[in-house]
């Protein structure tokens, strides 16, 4: 038996109430989705860069299953893949030789670690193994590279492909155990060099980006962590010591000419020789002359004849007299294989076409070396190690001391470079003054200061490199997505969000408007043009397409956009110029 009710009036507008109210409870539940994944579903006009970017990173993407991962675009040869020497060749490896035409062959024990001195005599080069798929830059840069792949994995994370980030950071993971240490790229030629250290920065994206996933691993992340601290150890030892100053510095272990730039950058040495002769006085010892009864030069680089010829008035060839002979010296060598460590290659940042990059210790890469000891005491906390996280933050202390005392500039409100050399400030104004911020080494009131100093940097298109025109790419006119981002989210630390809201959107909205254009993402833009063409002088011409980090940057900056720039930006997709706010 059952007791029978009626539905009141009042029933009937209790219930109506209650169904009103849990829609208007969805609609505010979707509306906080909404916002909070503005940069994803805000407008359908950011669609087709979306696909582009989503489309690349399966495009960009390489592994032994695919044969096109052993060409290199920067050299000529046929395909060689190297094992480490300590490593049993898979069973997968064996067949690479029948199924894609690949020279197997294992890395000589007198060359197998970044810094060995047989790893220069390493003939023929090739690809240096790895155990799991990577995103490669595009164009050219067919490997995976040492601080590309940090803006690369932010996207990765961004657009929820957490198992091709992991991936990638597995396979940063095997370079430091079995080649010594993050490399500039895979490739034999970069067992010479590091690049800017992100590691700690890859590995805590991905290990937050599992926990949010609900799935934490802690054995991964005790593995990386002493990994990680191997590789932090590159830094802090010579000859990556910047002097007496605490710091460090860029600095490859070989010696001549860059293997990539000799066959790649087509006639850049001689257009460095040419450019010392006209500046004299800026040569300090980088040039060297052919002594009177000398018959060669003692330089492991190139030799060079300067002529004096008639001036040519008809069409025949004017004759010429070699007046004598120069060549590069191997410091400058040096400089130029440090400068490609840095990443900035090239600038004029450390001396014409980065002549002097050993010579500095730079801003951004002690503050890169700051954050790593400050990731590796968040580390050591999370997995228990108590006496770590003190000796950590004890080093990131020491460390934020010296940066403050040789890299800050009061009179000017910058951080800058420090010659340790000439124990003098560099006075070559640079985007990385923003790195401390990003860090969070920075004062409350040196970040303000350095806001006064965005005019310097601040263009129609984002954030140039330098205000310094030199013909290189990474100055004046160019803007990178890396710095980008650095600076976005070095501002956006400090409380500065309308500063950063401006200068991201400009960027963001020059790719977009180029996208729009032809259909691509770049490596660089002209900051001043709004465009991606280019007209570099010093090192590699071309404007690649692709572009890993220009991909992972964008969704990342739109993301901490406000959704109303997000819905103009996507608005603008469908006019034909592109506004600023």
């Amino acid at each position: 038996m059952y007791n029978s009710f009626s539905v009141t009036p009042q029933l009937r507008s209790a219930f109506r109430l209650s169904v009103l109210n849990l829609a208007l409870l969805l609609l505010a539940a979707s509306t906080t989705i909404f916002a909070h994944e503005h940069g994803k579903n805000s407008d359908t006009g950011l669609e087709a860069i979306r696909s582009y970017i989503s489309t690349g990173w399966n495009t960009l993407s390489r592994s032994l299953s695919d044969c096109a991962t052993f060409s290199d675009p920067k050299l000529i040869g046929a395909p060689q893949l190297y094992v480490p020497s300590d490593f049993p060749e898979p069973e997968a490896v064996m067949q690479l030789e029948t199924r894609c035409k690949v020279q197997v062959r294992n890395l000589p024990p007198s060359g197998d670690r970044l810094g060995k001195p047989g790893a220069a005599a390493i003939s023929p080069s090739g690809l240096l193994y790895l155990e799991n798929r990577y995103v490669v830059p595009g164009g050219r840069f067919n490997e995976m590279y040492g601080w590309d792949s940090y803006f690369i994995i932010v996207g990765l994370l961004r657009d929820g492909r957490l198992d091709l980030a992991q991936d990638m950071v597995n396979n940063f993971l095997f370079e430091v155990e079995h080649y010594g240490a993050v490399l500039n790229a895979n490739r034999t030629y970069y067992l010479t060099r590091s690049q800017p250290p992100f590691l700690t920065s890859m590995i805590l994206g991905v290990y937050d980006a599992q926990r949010a996933d609900g799935h934490e691993d802690r054995a991964w992340l005790t593995k990386a962590y002493q990994l990680a601290t191997k590789d932090y150890s590159l830094w802090v030892a010579e000859p990556h010591l910047a002097g007496t100053s605490g710091l460090a510095r860029y600095f490859d272990f070989g010696d001549g000419p860059a293997p990539e730039s000799v066959q790649d950058e087509t006639g850049h040495y001689r257009e460095v020789v040419a450019y010392f002769l006209a500046h004299p006085e800026q040569d300090r010892n980088l040039l060297v002359r052919k002594a009177s009864g000398q018959t060669s030069l003692p330089t492991v680089g190139s030799t060079y004849s300067l002529q004096v010829c008639d001036h040519a008035r008809t069409m025949a060839k004017p004759e010429c007299t070699v007046a004598a002979d120069v060549a590069l010296s191997s410091d400058f060598y040096k400089g130029d294989r440090s400068m490609r460590e840095s990443g900035y290659d090239i600038s004029f940042r450390f001396g014409p076409y980065g002549a002097w990059t050993h010579h500095f210790a730079p801003v951004c890469l002690n503050s890169l070396l700051y954050k790593s000891e400050k990731d590796l005491e968040q580390i050591s906390k999370i997995l228990g190690h108590k006496e770590d996280a003190q000796q950590w933050q004890k080093r990131a202390e020491e460390r934020k001391a010296e940066i403050q005392k040789y890299l800050w500039n009061g009179q000017r409100g910058l951080f800058v470079d420090y010659d340790f050399v000439q124990r003098v400030q560099s006075s070559y104004d640079y985007v990385t003054t923003f790195f401390p911020l990003w860090a969070g080494l920075a004062t409350p009131e040196q970040a303000q200061a350095l806001v006064q100093h965005l005019s310097t940097f601040e263009q129609p298109g984002g954030l140039v490199m330098s205000p310094h025109e030199t013909g290189a790419q990474w100055d004046f006119p160019y803007a990178w997505a890396p710095d980008q981002l650095i600076a976005d989210e070095g501002l956006r630390k400090y409380g500065f969000n309308k500063e950063a809201d401006r200068v991201s959107y400009k960027f963001l909205s020059t790719v977009a408007e180029n996208f729009r254009r032809d259909g691509t993402i770049r490596e660089k833009y002209n900051a001043v043009t709004r465009s991606s063409e280019t007209q570099v002088t010093a090192g590699y011409r071309m404007n690649i397409v692709g572009f890993g980090w220009t991909n992972g940057v964008f969704l990342e900056l739109l993301h901490d956009l406000p959704a109303e720039l997000v819905r103009k930006l996507a608005s603008e997709q469908g006019t034909s110029t592109a506004a600023t706010p």
